[in-house]
Formats: C-alpha cells, structure tokens, sequence
C-alpha cells in the first residue's frame, strides 16, 4: 500500500472531525487500491462496470454481502504478510468462519481507540476496567477479545483484569473486586459481550448479591447472546445491569460491532428509545434494498450497509445481515433480515459470488 496513502487515511481518522469530500476523496483512492489488488472484488467491480475510472462517489462503491468472507479471500495484501486475522464466531455457520486479514493493526488500533475514547470514557479519565470475555492468549483470532484488550491496556488502571479464563468464570475474583471499588468509591468500568454479563448477573443472583457501583461507572456490552446464554429482551437486559450493579440506564452502552468492520457503532445508553446508534466521521451508514442494492427513502425499513474507511485491506463497503432505518445522525437497529429481506441477502451473496468466482 502506498505509504502516502496510509498516511492520510490515519491523519482523516486522527482529525476532530471529517467532511464529506474529504471522506469521497480518501474512499476513492482506497477503492482503488482495493481493485487494483483484491481479485474477487475487482472482478465483481468489472462485471457491475463499477471500476475506479466510473465510480465517481463513494456511494457508488459495490457493496460487499458479508457471508463473502466466509467464501473469498479478501485481501489486497497477501495473505502470508498479513499481521493478523480475524475471524468470526461461526454462530450462524459452524463450519465456516469469516475471516477478516489485516496487514497491520495501526488503523484498526486507531480507529478503536479515538472511537471509545469519545463515545465510552466521555472524557472520563483511567477506571478501574473489569472485562468479562476471554484474553488475546485464549482467543487469538477474535476481534472482540483484540478490541478489548485495548480498552484494559489504554483506558484502565493498574489494577483492572480479565474475569473470564480457560475454566469460566472468575466469580469469586469478580465479587471481590466489585467490592472493594464500591469501600473505595472507584468508578468502574464493565466490559464484556452480552452473553458473558448474563452469566455473570445469573452467578450474582444465585448468591443473593447486589451492588451499587460508585458515580460515574458504566457498563458497556456488545454481541448479542448467541446462544450462549439465555435470551433476554434488551428492556430486561439492560433493566437487569441497572439493578444488579446500581448504575443508571444512561450509563449501560451497546457497541455495534462486527468482526468484518474494522469500525465500532455506540449508542449513548438505554435512557431515551428508540436507541439511535453512531459512528465516527470515517464510516457512513445506508439503508438498502439487499437485492437491488437502491438506497431506501429516510425512515424506511432495509438492510445496513457500512460504508468504513478503516477497512483498507477488504473491502470498503460491507452489506449486512441486519435491519434497520436512519434516524437523525445515526440508525436503529432491528435485529437480523427475515422474510423477504432475508431472501434478498441470500441472493445478493449468491449473485456476488458467481461475479467473484466468474
């Protein structure tokens, strides 16, 4: 990758704030790099005749469906000289996982860290970060456990820690520690996906224990249950964190995230509904018909596409699995495509893989 190039996609990220031909140019110029190359996504680009000397708009990049990870190496660099690869859980396909190949982690580290410094800490300094997810060492191939990671290293103090290892649940380190912050008056700050804060609420209650965390703690949790715990609705879920550990709704947050994205979403907690997700001013957010690929009218009900700047290597434009509408600056979230935006999906992946595979 041109080094110029890199240089200032990191400096777009860096800045206060974007604008929206500053974003146009630099996705020009990724997508570019991308179909020049990354085979399979620039012989789709050729088949839609959507190459670099057509497209004119980051609109107009072809949007990828996200089960293409799962088929196609996506990748302008080479594989063998990628730093890292993420993968996916395989909940939705056990037998194949996505994987998502990074040369290198400064964007993604980038990009996270500016992100959850604005939308999570809001200007709070170094807590106590107590994360409810395995380590790195456990999961090396999750984004997720990456991701957090860096918010224990970056944004916690010394004595924060992991609560989830190769046997479970850490309870009895998890009790002790949320004790001792509340003696303490020590704001905390609770990470973990959402299937791991039921275990860990469900672990409380059978021991009769509550908490009232101190001022300024939050709870932030991401992912969805998977089927790794049992299902709650998110008004009983985020119900069920206030009252477990004492803190207002305004402070239980939800990242949006995915392991194909190298960009994270945030609410600004469960206080007012709908719930409006945002993201950072280096990836845009449509609405589209899944098959058609047609951006939907405002407000209207469609699939979401992700349009990331951090995803240098991939691609740039992802289409989802997930439903949703615009609402003000960001969008709600619907839970996944059914019926008939379901089938589109399926024959929007199929269509992109015959183009891929041509």
């Amino acid at each position: 990758m041109d080094p110029s190039l890199l240089n200032d996609l990191m400096d777009f990220i860096a800045a206060d704030e974007g604008n929206d031909d500053a974003f146009n140019a630099l996705a020009l110029r990724l997508f570019a790099h991308q179909f020049q190359h990354d085979l399979p996504l620039q012989r789709v680009c050729q088949q839609r005749a959507r190459t670099p000397r057509t497209v004119r708009h980051w609109r107009e990049i072809p949007a990828v469906p996200i089960q293409a990870f799962k088929d196609l190496t996506l990748s302008a660099q080479a594989i063998e000289q990628c730093e890292r690869v993420f993968m996916t859980s395989g909940t939705t396909r056990a037998d194949v996982r996505g994987r998502h190949f990074h040369p290198h982690l400064q964007v993604y580290d980038l990009s996270m860290r500016l992100n959850f410094e604005r939308q999570v800490m809001r200007g709070a300094g170094p807590m106590r970060v107590m994360v409810f997810f395995p380590n790195e060492d456990l999961m090396p191939h999750s984004s997720l456990a990456h991701y957090l990671a860096l918010a224990r290293a970056d944004f916690g103090t010394a004595d924060s820690d992991h609560y989830i290892d190769a046997q479970g649940l850490r309870l009895s380190a998890a009790v002790q520690d949320l004790q001792q912050a509340c003696e303490r008056g020590q704001a905390v700050l609770l990470l973990g996906a959402s299937y791991s804060l039921v275990h860990l609420m469900d672990a409380l209650q059978a021991k009769g224990l509550r908490f009232r965390l101190p001022p300024g703690s939050r709870i932030m949790d991401t992912g969805g249950f998977k089927g790794q715990s049992r299902e709650l609705s998110p008004t009983d879920f985020y119900q069920g964190l206030a009252s477990t550990f004492g803190v207002s709704p305004s402070d239980c947050l939800n990242m949006y995230g995915m392991t194909e994205l190298s960009t994270q979403f945030y609410d600004a907690g469960q206080e007012k509904q709908p719930v409006v997700k945002r993201g950072p001013h280096w990836i845009k957010t449509r609405v589209l018909d899944p098959l058609s690929g047609v951006e939907m009218p405002a407000g209207e009900i469609g699939v979401l596409a992700h349009t990331d700047l951090g995803n240098f290597n991939s691609v740039l434009t992802l289409l989802t699995e997930d439903l949703g509408h615009t609402q003000d600056d960001g969008f709600v979230l619907l839970g996944r495509a059914q019926g008939a935006q379901a089938k589109g999906c399926s024959l929007a992946v199929e269509h992109f893989l015959q183009a891929a595979q041509a």
